[in-house]
């Protein structure tokens, strides 16, 4: 038995790329933003964040040019998917995508909200001593 899960809570870096193919498909990329808000060894407030490659396919992808711009926050549950290929000059390229099953609009970031109180669960996590990372 397997499983391949990813659940993130985010926002849109840039408006989605929506394409419409051969055959009636139609696939929406962009890219979403997650942060990590942590204290460092000096009490200092620190955060990370991390891009993720988003893929929506067929009707999820509609709704997504529809709906989805730029600084949205959004809910997206789907599967990490690996990908390689040769670009035009012949050289190898990989990526690592979410393939999103559900997607849920939760609001814009803080910023751009004038009226809205939305924000996101930021949780303070204390990162361990150095010598106990595992990796």
């Amino acid at each position: 038995m397997s499983l391949n899960k990813v659940l993130l809570i985010g926002n849109v870096g840039k408006d989605p790329e929506v394409r419409h193919l051969e055959g009636g498909s139609v696939v929406a990329r962009f890219s979403l933003a997650t942060s990590e808000r942590y204290k460092d060894k000096s009490g200092e407030f620190q955060e990370q964040t991390e891009w993720h490659n988003i893929v929506c396919w067929r009707s999820l992808a509609e709704r997504t040019e529809k709906f989805v711009k730029k600084g949205s926050q959004l809910f997206i549950e789907g599967r990490i998917r690996s990908r390689s290929w040769e670009d035009k000059s012949g050289q190898p390229r990989y990526t690592v995508e979410i393939v999103a099953d559900t997607l849920q609009i939760l609001g814009k970031r803080q910023e751009e909200a004038n009226t809205q109180q939305i924000q996101p669960n930021i949780q303070e996590i204390i990162p361990p001593d150095d010598g106990d990372l595992p990796f």
